[in-house]
């Protein structure tokens, strides 16, 4: 990603093919957990900030039937991907995807009823001044919807070393490109700061364990998938060395076999609505 004004130097996860599937495998794998209690039933048109590859488009407008949906983002090649993705949707007029800057929305005042951002504040510079713009674009009594990861709350036993390094590199990486891998706990305080009102919040947990084996290892598969998308622009920073990752796949391949094994994570949801 070239450097722009406020967006982060670069995206720890980067573009490629194999990137973007993982993306919609990802939105499909979360919706339960994300969608449980997004409610977008009273509204008609949703600005979507950070679309990517319509991943999560695709989700809204399964789920919300009656809704149309802008999104923008500022990859042209994501927003490449989506148009192919969303092709009925966009001929069908429910749907308009847009190359844009998120600090300044091509869009007038109480143009959207609704907005939603999931994985975006992490990945930039200024989150307030993003949450502002959006607000500029809802109408009065206008809800919002922000996901946000959490990073510091991972956790897995056994004690695994080598996913821990990994992961504190991860993070570091994602941190030296200006993004922030613990913006969840700040979305509150983003929210109030952007002069949103009735600011809510929920820690969305994956907590698995003896209980629910099944489950975890889809989770310990998803994770691990989520973890590799880092490691080619990781190695190419030095972070880790291929010894790591390798240490690290054995890691997580033993513990989705252990018997006794726990997986942990949490990522925050917020709700506002502006003024």
């Amino acid at each position: 990603m070239k450097k722009q004004t406020g967006v982060a130097l670069g995206y720890v996860h980067g573009f490629t093919k194999v990137e973007q599937e993982r993306l919609y495998e990802q939105a499909r794998f979360l919706e339960s957990k994300i969608f449980e209690k997004i409610d977008f039933v009273k509204q008609t048109h949703i600005l979507e900030v950070g679309c990517g590859v319509g991943a999560q488009t695709e989700i809204l407008l399964r789920r919300f039937p009656h809704i149309k949906i802008t999104g923008v983002d500022a990859s042209p090649k994501q927003i490449e991907t989506a148009k192919k993705h969303l092709k009925k949707d966009i001929q069908n007029k429910r749907v308009q995807l847009l190359t844009g800057d998120a600090f300044k929305l091509p869009f007038k005042k109480n143009e959207f009823d609704g907005a939603f951002v999931c994985w975006l504040l992490e990945h930039v510079q200024r989150p307030i001044e993003i949450l502002k713009e959006a607000k500029r674009t809802l109408k009065t009594g206008g809800v919002i919807y922000c996901n946000e990861v959490l990073n510091s709350t991972f956790f897995v036993h056994p004690y695994s070393p080598a996913t821990m390094n990994y992961w504190f590199a991860f993070n570091d990486q994602q941190w030296n490109l200006k993004g922030d891998p613990f913006v969840g706990a700040k979305l509150a305080n983003y929210l109030i700061a952007a002069k949103f009102l009735s600011v809510t919040t929920e820690v969305k947990t994956f907590h698995y364990d003896n209980r629910s084996t099944k489950q975890r290892a889809e989770f310990i598969d998803y994770w691990t998938n989520l973890l590799l998308s880092g490691a080619p622009g990781l190695l190419k920073a030095k972070k880790i060395d291929q010894k790591t990752v390798k240490e690290m796949k054995a890691e997580l391949k033993r513990l989705k076999n252990d018997k006794d094994s726990v997986i942990f994570y949490s990522f925050v949801q917020a709700r506002a609505e502006s003024l």
